[in-house]
């Protein structure tokens, strides 16, 4: 049957139909005679045949410069007509997409490895032309420009740092309120050379102090006043041993000419004058030592006692202070030791007692004075 609606009436029906099968349905219509398309497709014919001596011949060329490499061989029947050229590009294209690296064919002439435009080097800091990858080290890269090419010497071993001097002081042997045969010979050693002017006491007070702080200044030490292991080995080191009489002299002040009572029976003879005290039994001195007095509103006062009342450790209940030994002999005055007396020597006063800095001598002065004993106070 013949369909009357698709507006066709049976002929030309094979023509049509190889236009379909052929994908060539403009073609067809173009060419109203289907007959006419088959010398065009018998043309095409000659066209590929001409291709393929062009593929045979560039197949060498290909094999020369790959060698080693299986090259793909572009199917002729897919050639265009007149499309040599295109032929010949996609084959070399191929060719170039199937390897890199460099390779000798056994029997084929030597060639230069071809370079990948793609995969070209950036240029080195010290040359123009492009590195290629035989350039390149296999390893590590090359160094930068400013890289030394001197391997780097060892590392010197790390000494051990030196200790750092000590910046803590020296330890202190003696200072203010101290009290011992060093002392003594502390300031025994500096009236040698000038630096204490009285008699060796045993008691580390404000005279010792500043005497040491002289020492100190004139041999630029740290002026501390207190004697250190520094101080005290400069001061050995300038100095002789004392000898007995020098750590240990009767007094500081030559002794005053005993008054006239004094020169019988046991008598403490105190002289304001001179500032001594002289323990003497019928005109013989057994002992001496310094002594101060009260001041001009609490003043010791003179004339001839005796002692009434002995007190080894005893406390004024007036002023709250120590007063041992105690050798009282008129109402609240007595003959006792006092350490501000040992620390401040006569930049002080009593409040009216006979002050004795020695406390060994005092002691010593104590257990021999009896109740009864009389005692003198003069100028």
């Amino acid at each position: 049957m013949v369909d009357t609606d698709s507006g066709w009436d049976g002929r030309g029906g094979r023509g049509r139909r190889g236009a379909r099968d052929t994908h060539g349905a403009r073609a067809a219509d173009a060419i109203p005679d289907g007959r006419v398309a088959a010398p065009d497709r018998r043309v095409t014919a000659p066209d590929r045949g001409v291709a393929a001596p062009d593929s045979r011949v560039a197949a060498p060329d290909l094999r020369a410069a790959l060698p080693g490499r299986r090259v793909a061989t572009p199917d002729r029947r897919a050639a265009l007509p007149g499309r040599r050229v295109a032929a010949v590009s996609v084959v070399a294209l191929a060719a170039l997409a199937t390897g890199c690296e460099p390779g000798t064919a056994t029997g084929a002439p030597e060639a230069s490895p071809p370079v990948r435009p793609t995969q070209a080097a950036a240029p080195s800091p010290t040359r123009t032309a492009p590195v290629t990858e035989d350039a390149k080290p296999r390893t590590a890269p090359p160094p930068g420009p400013s890289a030394s090419t001197t391997p780097p010497a060892p590392a010197p071993a790390t000494a051990r740092p030196a200790p750092e001097p000590s910046t803590a002081p020296p330890p202190v042997l003696m200072r203010t309120g101290s009290e011992s045969d060093r002392v003594r010979e502390l300031q025994a050693r500096l009236r040698q050379i000038g630096h204490f002017g009285r008699n060796p006491t045993g008691y580390y007070g404000s005279v010792t102090a500043d005497a040491v702080r002289s020492f100190q200044a004139k041999r630029s030490r740290p002026v501390t006043g207190s004697t250190d292991e520094v101080t005290w080995q400069r001061l050995l080191a300038m100095t002789r041993v004392p000898k007995a009489a020098e750590l240990r002299p009767p007094t500081e002040r030559p002794l005053a000419a005993p008054d006239e009572r004094c020169l019988k029976g046991r008598v403490l003879c105190i002289s304001k004058n001179s500032r001594t005290l002289a323990w003497m039994i019928d005109g013989k001195v057994v002992s001496a030592m310094d002594v101060r007095f009260g001041s001009e509103y609490t003043p010791t006062r003179e004339g001839v006692f005796e002692v009434f009342w002995k007190s080894r450790d005893h406390v004024s209940t007036l002023y709250d202070t120590p007063m041992p030994y105690a050798l009282f002999f008129s109402g609240g005055q007595a003959v006792h030791y006092s350490a501000d007396f040992a620390a401040n020597g006569y930049g002080g006063a009593s409040h009216g007692c006979v002050n004795v800095r020695d406390k060994k001598k005092v002691a010593a002065l104590f257990d021999q004075v009896r109740t009864g004993d009389k005692v003198v106070v003069y100028w």
